[in-house]
C-alpha cells in the first residue's frame, strides 16, 4: 500500500502539473480572443468571465488525455532514471504490478473524463449558445456600450449612450436615429434625451424609455422637419422572438444524441465522446512500458517517440471522426479499430518485459535470428 500511494502520488502530481500548464496556455489564448470580441462590442464586458468558465469543460476534454499520458511518462521516467524502479524490481515488485497500479488510477481519471464528456461539456456548450443568443437579441443594459453607436436587434434604430450609471443602470444623454418608409418615401427621425432606461415587458419585448428630450422628424427631400419636445418617449428595441443559433451536436445531451444514431454526424459525435475516456486508459497502458529508460538516458530519453505516438493516435481519431461524419466509415466500425490498435501496442510493449518473452528473445539472439 505504501508503494501504491507513492507511485500514484508521483503520477498524480506530474499529471496535475502538466494539466495546469497546458490549461493555462490554452486558456490564455481563448481569453485573448474573448477580450477581442468584448473590445469590438460583440460581447458585453460583464460576460467575459462567464464565457471563459463555459469554455473550461471543452478545453479540459482536449487536455486530459495528453496530461494523463505525459504525467505517467514523466513520473515513471524519473523513477527509472533515479534507479528507484531497479530497487522495486529487486524486492519482487514487477512491472506488471506497476502497470496495474497506474491503470487503476487511470480508470478513475477515465470515469471523471466520461462524466465531463457525456454530461458536463454538452451542458456548458448549450449554456454558451444561450448566452450568445441573449447577447444577439438583447440591446439593453446587458450589451449597451457607452460612447459607441450600436444598432438595435430589430434593425429599426441606431443608439448612442454617453454614459450608464452604475447600480441604477440609468442612461444619460441618449441619441436615437430611426429610418422607415412612409408613402413610398424614406422618413427619418432623430431623438435626443437627457436620460433614459431600458425596460422589458412580460412578453420579452424590450423598450427604451427616454425622458426630457426632443424629437426631429421628416423627409430629407421636403423640409421643414417636425420638432417635438417630450417628457417621456418610448421605443421598442427588441422583438419578443429570440433568434436561435444552429446548435452543433456536441451541445446535445447524451440521451438525445443516442436517439439520433441514424445520422452519421451523431454517430461521429457519439464515438468521439467515448474516445476521450477510453484514450486515457489506452495511453496509460502505452506510457508505462514506454517510460522505461536507462539512468544514462534521463527521464526524457523517450519523450519524442512518446509524443509521436500520441500525435499519431490523436490524428487518427480526428481523421476518423471526419470520415464518420461524411459516412465514409461504417458506424459499427467507428473508432474501435484505433482503440484496438492502441490496446495491441500497449500489450506488446508490456509483454516485452515478461520472463518468458525475454528468454525467447535471448534464444533468438543466440541463434542469430
Amino acid at each position: 500500500m505504501i508503494i501504491f500511494r507513492y507511485l500514484i502520488g508521483e503520477v498524480a502530481k506530474s499529471q496535475l502539473a502538466v494539466f495546469l500548464i497546458l490549461m493555462t496556455i490554452i486558456m490564455s489564448q481563448r481569453f485573448v480572443r474573448i477580450l477581442a470580441d468584448a473590445s469590438e462590442g460583440d460581447l458585453p464586458a460583464q460576460l467575459i468571465l462567464t464565457m471563459v468558465g463555459l469554455k473550461l469543460p471543452q478545453l479540459a476534454l482536449i487536455i486530459l488525455p495528453l496530461s494523463a499520458f505525459l504525467g505517467i511518462f514523466i513520473a515513471l521516467g524519473r523513477i527509472y532514471a533515479d534507479s528507484e524502479m531497479t530497487v522495486l524490481h529487486a524486492t519482487g515488485f514487477s512491472e506488471r504490478r506497476v502497470a496495474t497500479f497506474v491503470l487503476s488510477w487511470s480508470l478513475l481519471l477515465a470515469v471523471a473524463a466520461a462524466w465531463v464528456s457525456m454530461v458536463f461539456s454538452p451542458w456548458s456548450m448549450e449554456r454558451e449558445y444561450e448566452v450568445l443568443e441573449r447577447v444577439d437579441s438583447d440591446v439593453g443594459l446587458y450589451s449597451l456600450v457607452p460612447g459607441r453607436f450600436q444598432q438595435s436587434s430589430n434593425e429599426r434604430a441606431v443608439l448612442f449612450v454617453h454614459d450608464i450609471a452604475r447600480g441604477s443602470g440609468e442612461l444619460s444623454r441618449v441619441f436615437v436615429a430611426q429610418s422607415e418608409i412612409r408613402d413610398g418615401k424614406p422618413f427619418h427621425s432623430i431623438v435626443y434625451a437627457q436620460s433614459g432606461a431600458v425596460q422589458e415587458d412580460p412578453s420579452g419585448a424590450q423598450m427604451l424609455v427616454l425622458e426630457q428630450g426632443r424629437r426631429y422628424a421628416g423627409q430629407l427631400q421636403s423640409p421643414p422637419f417636425e420638432v417635438l419636445e417630450f417628457g417621456r418617449y418610448q421605443l421598442q428595441i427588441r422583438e419578443q422572438e429570440v433568434e436561435h443559433r444552429r446548435r452543433k451536436l456536441s451541445s446535445l445531451p447524451t440521451p438525445e444524441l443516442l436517439q439520433q444514431l441514424d445520422d452519421p454526424e451523431a454517430v461521429a459525435e457519439w464515438h468521439w465522446r467515448i474516445a476521450i475516456p477510453l484514450s486515457i486508459v489506452l495511453l496509460a497502458l502505452i506510457a508505462v512500458p514506454l517510460s522505461r529508460v536507462n539512468p544514462r538516458q534521463g527521464k526524457f530519453g523517450k519523450l519524442l517517440p512518446a509524443l509521436g505516438l500520441y500525435l499519431g493516435y490523436y490524428m487518427l481519431l480526428i481523421v476518423t471522426r471526419s470520415a464518420l461524419e461524411n459516412d465514409q466509415v461504417p458506424g459499427w466500425l467507428g473508432m474501435w479499430w484505433i482503440h484496438a490498435s492502441a490496446l495491441a501496442l500497449g500489450l506488446l510493449l508490456l509483454a516485452q518485459q515478461l520472463p518468458s518473452v525475454r528468454r525467447l528473445q535471448r534464444r533468438l539472439r543466440e541463434a542469430g535470428v
